[in-house]
């Protein structure tokens, strides 16, 4: 196969499906892999079944080898873009959450990426140009209460990808990664939130936030899809949807306590 492939973890809705569709329409050859097979269908055939789809948990480290097998079968281990997409997000106070959900998202958002990494980076050195890509967020910019282990796990992102940019560079490949703000995605209406341990519903901060115009303000998952094609194109590390949200990176850099005090300020309302 001679098409530039990509290969997409929680590709069954969101930014992830966002991506495949976008890729696709450009001639890409599409590795779409999530949890939920249904949405994996509905995304083949809007893809005219022109792709490769596989039921994949990322924090299965054998199945996810296995899939990238079959994939790389499919694009004569061909690898052009790997995005690490797959997250999930649990709200609350860090002694308010059961555990074992804490366990979790670390397990998804930071084992799977690594998963993924390992899974892929022979195909990586072996592609020219090719991208280790990973959703980030804006969580990671100062941690974010109700999400510090949400916002942990994009922190380390960040550092990871920091690092494979370097090691990388070594076989003519590079890595970058994605900060979205508030995206428009089945996240908000498929995550959880504890309140003493207890379920409790959850805002729905892309609708409470559409009409806002600042960093703040709700953006689609196709903007962040962009992104990534435009991180194929390009050479920076760091990306942010919308654009404003690299503005909190740098006031934390210049004054992270006052930013800290802010926030307990708001706490306290």
């Amino acid at each position: 196969m001679t098409r530039q492939s990509i290969f997409i973890t929680g590709a069954a809705s969101g930014i992830g499906k966002a991506t495949a569709l976008q890729f696709h329409a450009r001639g890409w050859f599409v590795g779409a892999t999530d949890v939920d097979a249904q949405g994996l269908s509905k995304l083949a055939d809007e893809l005219d079944h022109d792709c490769f789809t596989a039921e994949l948990d990322v924090t299965d480290k054998t199945a996810f080898d296995a899939v990238m097998a079959d994939f790389s079968a499919l694009t004569d281990h061909r690898l052009d873009i790997l995005f690490n997409n797959a997250g999930i997000a649990v709200f609350g106070f860090l002694d308010e959450v059961p555990f074992e959900k804490v366990i979790a998202t670390v397990n998804v958002n930071l084992i799977g990426v690594l998963n993924g990494i390992h899974a892929g980076i022979e195909l990586l050195k072996q592609t020219p140009n090719a991208l280790c890509f990973t959703t980030s967020s804006s969580a990671a910019s100062f941690g974010t209460p109700g999400m510090a282990a949400y916002g942990a796990t994009k922190v380390a992102v960040k550092g990871l990808t920091e690092a494979m940019s370097v090691e990388l560079a070594r076989f003519g490949a590079r890595a970058a990664d994605v900060s979205p703000g508030i995206i428009d995605t089945p996240l908000w209406q498929n995550g959880e939130r504890f309140v003493r341990g207890e379920h409790r519903p959850i805002r729905n901060l892309p609708e409470l936030n559409r009409d806002r115009t600042d960093a703040g303000r709700t953006v689609s998952a196709s903007a962040v899809a962009e992104s990534v094609w435009a991180a194929y194109q390009g050479d920076r590390l760091h990306w942010y949807v919308p654009p404003e949200v690299v503005e909190r990176d740098r006031a934390k850099a210049l004054d992270p306590e006052r930013l800290r005090d802010e926030l307990i300020a708001q706490q306290k309302k």
